[in-house]
């Protein structure tokens, strides 16, 4: 990069060489030439130069004596006394004083390359210190392990080939009882005393459990719970805009029980009044549907409060029905994921 003043480093000086330019040289005439200056007749040759060497004048008349024992020796620039012609002393001052410059702009060249070369120095020291600090802040480097006692190599570590066994599926223990062990009521399966679905509120009326599985049908379901082996029916009863809606959970001894069920499922389960739910679907039409997951099966019964017969184009009765079924189903499915979960956490024997 340049500093604004000479490149460092030069090419070095090329002195005697006529007709190539030296260190510093304008044009192609030598540091300090002045074209056709005095006692250079503007022939291009080092400073100083005649026709011999440096510093020594030329052949004069033939060559010029050699000095005597005892004689002066010839300066290097020749007075009148040698016949030769007086030397500009002007054009001498000038070229001292332009080779004082240049050892001078040589002297500052080197001196701001050397505070470089330090900085860079200081610079690098200062950098190497703090990462030295912020180790020693932090707890040294990351530790080597020590070296074995017997100077044998550390064993590397094993791992098993047998792949861990996948986590438990909440559905088999949903579909097994020896596995579906956890406590069932009506007050666990169907919690709280509201319940809102994609933002629907609905109202918890009253909630039953019995063993007596036809007791709580209408039309030919009982005959289907009891012959599938049903041994309990869960109920409960949501309100909402004037619908009110029962769902029960049968359980079967397997999911193939329940399956069949589902199937062949008839009539529909009882509506469940109380708890400030007054008499539906009493000698009317109201929805029914039936659905089944793992040993459970469920059903629904939905209906209008005033006793209103439901048609298909009353959608909110639809649509409270498919809110209950699905509340059932994730109620179901949660009691299979709660004790998948439970066994994956309990120590293997």
């Amino acid at each position: 990069m340049s500093f604004g003043g000479p490149q460092w480093p030069q090419e070095p000086q090329r002195q005697g060489q006529q007709g190539q330019q030296g260190y510093g040289e304008q044009g192609r005439e030598a540091y300090g030439q002045q074209p056709g200056g005095h006692g250079q007749q503007g022939q291009g040759q080092g400073y100083g130069q005649g026709a011999g060497g440096y510093g020594y004048p030329g052949p004069q008349g033939g060559g010029a004596p050699a000095p005597f024992p005892g004689a002066p020796a010839p300066g290097p620039f020749p007075g009148p006394q040698g016949g030769g012609p007086t030397p500009d002393w002007s054009a001498l001052a000038d070229a001292s004083a332009s080779r004082a410059r240049r050892k001078r702009l040589l002297t500052i060249g080197g001196g701001v390359l050397a505070a470089l070369v330090v900085g860079a120095v200081v610079a690098t020291a200062v950098v190497a210190t703090g990462k030295e600090d912020d180790t020693a802040k932090n707890g040294g480097g990351t530790p080597t392990a020590p070296a074995s006692p017997t100077g044998s190599p550390t064993p590397e570590p094993t791992f098993s080939s047998v792949a861990p066994p996948p986590p438990p599926n909440p559905k088999d223990y949903i579909s097994d009882p020896k596995k579906d062990r956890a406590p069932l009521t009506a007050e666990g399966l169907f919690p709280g005393r509201k319940l809102t679905m994609d933002g629907r509120p609905y109202t918890k009326g009253a909630t039953s459990a019995t063993a007596n599985c036809a007791a709580v049908t209408q039309g030919g379901l009982g005959a289907v719970l009891k012959k599938n082996g049903c041994q309990k029916v869960l109920r409960a009863t949501y309100v909402r805009d004037g619908v009110a809606v029962t769902v029960g959970v049968a359980v079967f001894p397997s999911e193939a029980a329940a399956l069949k069920a589902k199937n062949q499922a008839t009539g529909g389960i009882a509506p469940l009044t109380g708890a400030g739910v007054g008499d539906f679907c009493r000698a009317t039409v109201c929805l029914r549907r039936s659905n089944a997951i793992g040993r459970y099966a469920y059903f629904t019964q939905a209906g209008f409060t005033n006793g209103k017969k439901v048609t298909t184009a009353d959608r909110g009765v639809f649509r409270s029905s498919d809110d209950l079924g699905t509340f059932a189903f994730n109620q179901i499915y949660a009691r299979g994921k709660s004790q998948a979960s439970a066994a994956a956490g309990a120590p293997r024997q």
